[in-house]
């Protein structure tokens, strides 16, 4: 019986310690010299301490900042429930939201002419989608320029200078990273 169960036993220590420790450890070390920013969380530095990460939305309320889209995760951008609403397109709960949306983006950005785009009124997969489209930025465009006092050309070009196109060319949308656009923003264009 030992005879069998030896080898059975040796095989899964080492398998445990070859996967378990030695895969993971050598694969971060790996991604810490290769890809370090990455490996870190994408955190964006400001002063002393971080501001947020590229990768994970936050919430932005003021009218001075573009708002990101809607967030499904927890009570709003919580990186720990993240989630999706899972509502179906005749929810009751779901439709309720987007007419909540809808009037807000309509009270907030009352200079807007046009139709709303969608990522300003549904979540992503995770809820904790960093970016906009381009034309989610441009919606928001007038009310940013209006409160910060600067000609919307010049947030038009920031938006376009801050348009991350596709992956490869042609592997997902071009897109605008929420928070990189607004400290751009506090940096160029500072609210009085």
């Amino acid at each position: 019986m030992w005879q069998q169960l030896l080898p059975a036993l040796r095989i899964n220590i080492f398998l445990t310690v070859l996967l378990g420790l030695v895969y993971p450890l050598g694969m971060t070390g790996i991604c810490q010299l290769v890809f370090p920013h990455q490996a870190n969380g994408s955190l964006i530095p400001r002063g002393s301490g971080y501001v947020g990460s590229e990768l994970i939305g936050q919430n932005f309320t003021k009218p001075e900042y573009f708002q990101p889209r809607p967030s499904a995760a927890g009570n709003g951008y919580d990186p720990t429930a993240s989630s999706g609403s899972y509502y179906g397109p005749t929810n009751k709960k779901l439709i309720d939201r987007v007419q909540a949306a809808v009037d807000q983006f309509h009270k907030d950005n009352p200079d807007y002419r046009g139709p709303i785009p969608a990522d300003l009124l549904t979540t992503s997969g995770s809820g904790l989608d960093p970016d906009l489209s381009p034309d989610s930025a441009l919606a928001q465009a007038a009310r940013v320029a209006r409160v910060r006092g600067v000609p919307v050309e010049r947030i038009n070009t920031l938006i376009a200078g801050m348009t991350t196109p596709p992956d490869l060319g042609f592997l997902g949308e071009p897109r605008v990273n929420v928070l990189k656009l607004n400290l751009e923003l506090d940096r160029q264009f500072p609210h009085r």
